[in-house]
């Protein structure tokens, strides 16, 4: 995947950011999609997994929910107006001078910076080691089972297909790790992500 702008942040936290967009349907950003924002003035890039959109209503379609109207109206409102969707992103690292870090980022992004989606590249290097499922799993925000798996299934599918059962072996291995403790969570996990599936 190639670099796209998504939108701008609207609001942030050591913890996650949320940035709003009005793109076509097409190129949307889609939960576990990786993403990024710049912080510390340019000097770092925080890596971040969608795990929310949300598509806000306003005073002029609302009227518009419960009337009967003709298709050509609903494609004209669709493709012709800013409708607000919301994206909420969980901070799993960040990108400095030293590399990829497996942590919390120091500073947040600033209000209008713009969020890109990270390229495959970006992913394989990220995803290389598998801290980063440790803040997936511990997230109270995110729906962390889900976004663990389609995670780990994204990170599998930019290697090439000779790495990717390698890779996804490796991540279970990690969730065994991270989820000792809860077998049914860690479960439900794994049978999302077996090679082959």
């Amino acid at each position: 995947m190639t670099e796209l702008t998504l939108g701008r942040l609207l609001r942030s936290s050591t913890t996650g950011y949320v940035f709003g967009c009005k793109i076509p349907e097409a190129d949307a950003p889609c939960f576990g999609d990786f993403v990024k924002a710049p912080a510390q003035r340019g000097q770092t890039e925080v890596i971040g997994l969608v795990y929310d959109l949300a598509i806000s209503d306003d005073g002029f379609v609302r009227p518009m929910a419960t009337a009967d109207l003709p298709e050509e109206v609903i494609l004209d409102q669709r493709n012709n107006r800013n409708v607000p969707i919301e994206v909420s992103v969980l901070a799993v690292g960040y990108k400095n001078g030293a590399g990829f870090i497996h942590g919390l980022p120091p500073q947040p992004p600033l209000t209008l910076d713009t969020i890109r989606t990270c390229t495959d590249d970006e992913v394989r290097a990220f995803t290389e080691r598998s801290d980063y499922l440790r803040l997936i799993a511990e997230s109270a925000e995110a729906p962390a089972e889900e976004l663990l798996a389609v995670a780990v299934q994204r990170a599998a599918a930019v290697r090439p297909p000779a790495e990717r059962e390698r890779y996804l072996r490796k991540a279970g291995r990690e969730l065994a790790k991270l989820l000792s403790r809860d077998l049914p969570r860690l479960e439900r996990v794994l049978s999302r992500i077996q090679p082959n599936r």
